[in-house]
């Protein structure tokens, strides 16, 4: 299989050294308009550089685009990539605004081609963990989830992330992550309300979304947070409590309230941090669903739906009003 990158910085470096460990995979191309970048990822990868899109689709032969580019020109290549017969590989969000998002799934459907969106939060093994005790039933009913994601400000590397109409800030960017990994673990959601303030470097946000379930989940994403990167989460049910940390050494613990089984004892259960690379895991899934014509794990229409909840978020703190799911059910939000 054939792979063309576009997007030559952070992540398509990173694309490139999870396809070189994919068995019968080859990078045959590399796009940047940086030509530095593109010099660099084809040293790294043997592939010829082009400062063109078009002609690296034309003479390459790809059967495959990775689009590792700034999310507001996710939609215009991943057309382009699909018109030309091409399966799409495209970093999260899927896009800007629901229709652009809904346009590439069409594209992508009308030329029989496969679209892809990098949601990988997915494919961490503690994430994935508490994905499969919650559908195992080991924590009963669903109350209450917290997430936090918080880090530097991305701006500083890449000035493009400062701007909302080319990053979608720090809610589209970063908590978007949370939020499709609720979706996957919690269900629909029924309403949504959000909060952002920004000040410089400084763009926070916090959500509460209600699922339809009666579950409820709060969200908090940060850029310009003073400590390292972090990550953390917390479900609870009427049977137990799953909490990860990433500031912590083990990645996932698990409480269980006292039971005649367990003889009124509370158990914590470590899980190992996996070894394998979640890009790598990634991406060597997506390669697996093309090959096998597999469903994914995270589709394009669950990257459409977190993308929804992401902008139903800066919608409520426009208005300082929920958001009613059933209210933009058909509707672009902004």
């Amino acid at each position: 299989m054939k792979i063309a990158i576009v997007g030559c910085g952070g992540l398509g470096q990173v694309h490139a050294s999870c396809y070189a460990k994919v068995p019968d995979v080859t990078v045959v191309g590399v796009c940047d308009i940086d030509a530095d970048l593109a010099k660099a990822l084809a040293d790294k990868t043997g592939a010829p550089a082009y400062a063109s899109f078009t002609e690296m689709l034309i003479e390459t032969g790809c059967d495959v685009v990775s689009i590792a580019l700034p999310s507001f020109l996710h939609k215009p290549f991943t057309v382009q990539a699909a018109e030309a017969g091409k399966h799409v590989i495209c970093e999260k969000p899927i896009a800007l605004n629901l229709q652009d998002a809904a346009e590439m799934i069409e594209v992508c459907e009308k030329n029989k081609v496969r679209l892809f969106v990098g949601h990988v939060v997915r494919f961490f093994p503690e994430y994935k963990s508490m994905k499969q005790k919650i559908d195992a039933g080991a924590l009963g009913r669903i109350g209450v989830a917290h997430a936090k994601r918080a880090g530097g400000h991305p701006s500083e590397v890449r000035a493009w992330f400062g701007d909302d109409n080319k990053s979608g800030g720090v809610v589209v960017d970063l908590m978007v992550h949370d939020i499709d990994f609720m979706l996957w673990a919690l269900g629909k959601v029924r309403s949504v309300y959000g909060f952002r303030k920004r000040d410089g470097l400084l763009d926070y946000a916090s959500a509460t979304l209600l699922f339809e379930s009666g579950a409820v989940a709060n969200i908090e994403a940060h850029w310009g947070y003073p400590g390292p990167f972090l990550t953390t989460a917390e479900i609870s049910g009427s049977k137990g409590l799953l909490r990860s940390d990433s500031r912590k050494s083990k990645s996932l613990q698990v409480s269980k309230v006292a039971t005649a089984e367990n003889q009124g004892r509370v158990i914590e259960i470590p899980q190992s941090p996996g070894f394998e690379n979640p890009y790598e895991l990634e991406i060597r899934h997506f390669i697996d669903c093309i090959r096998d014509q597999h469903e994914p794990i995270v589709t394009a229409q669950d990257a459409y739906n977190a993308l929804e909840i992401a902008l139903a978020v800066l919608e409520s703190d426009r208005t300082g009003q929920a958001v009613f799911l059933e209210q933009i059910s058909g509707e672009e939000l902004q």
